[in-house]
């Protein structure tokens, strides 16, 4: 059977070509909207920039641009897209932080299925989260990893979700649960170990809820 190489190598050569130019109109619709705080065809950003992940990073190390801009634009359309949903959620509403903000001398059990289970000892900033979550009618899970939000959905079945995460998780995570309200908040310091939060921003956010 005759085979078209030259013809398919063409057809290739195009969608490669049009991905390309998708991927550079939605980065740089995102980074005008993230600069000016004007959303500009927030769907289609989203869309094409959650498609074209690993294209877009090359494309900004191309061009010499920081690849974390790629995440900073996905974060920031989500957080501005849900936040009236997230605000005006009252029930089963959750925070999701990294076990890697725990204090180095953290001696908190971990649940197989909830994940860390704090003790309030002060040492490090999660108890501050837990006492403002409690004012605002949050529950917080501390977790080691995305394994244990799959089995935290299936048991408590969140309605909004606060999600702290780094640079490399924290924009695919919010993809992840993007079926109920979400918002993000990125570590000011990340790591795998003894990493810092914006925990003002992260109050903020809860406080919000509760206006």
């Amino acid at each position: 059977m005759y085979i078209p190489y030259e013809f398919l190598g063409k057809i290739f050569t195009y969608l490669v070509l049009f991905a390309l130019a998708g991927t550079g109109i939605a980065l740089l619709l995102g980074a005008y909207s993230f600069k000016k705080r004007r959303i500009i065809f927030p769907g289609f950003v989203l869309f094409t920039l959650y498609l074209f992940y690993s294209p877009s990073k090359l494309l900004c190390r191309f061009f010499r641009i920081r690849e974390n801009l790629v995440d900073d634009i996905l974060i920031d359309l989500r957080n501005a897209l849900m936040l009236d949903r997230f605000v005006h959620t009252k029930k089963n509403r959750v925070v999701f932080l990294p076990q890697c903000m725990r204090h180095p001398e953290c001696r908190a059990r971990c649940d197989p299925i909830h994940g860390y289970e704090c003790k309030r000892c002060g040492k490090c900033d999660i108890s501050k989260i837990y006492e403002a979550a409690d004012r605002y009618n949050f529950k917080v899970f501390i977790i080691p990893g995305s394994s244990f939000v799959k089995k935290i959905f299936k048991e408590y079945r969140p309605q909004s979700c606060l999600g702290v995460a780094c640079y490399n998780e924290l924009a695919e995570d919010m993809q992840e649960v993007s079926f109920i309200p979400v918002q993000g908040v990125l570590l000011l310091r990340d790591g795998c170990f003894n990493t810092k939060a914006d925990v003002e921003e992260i109050i903020r956010k809860m406080e919000m809820c509760n206006v």
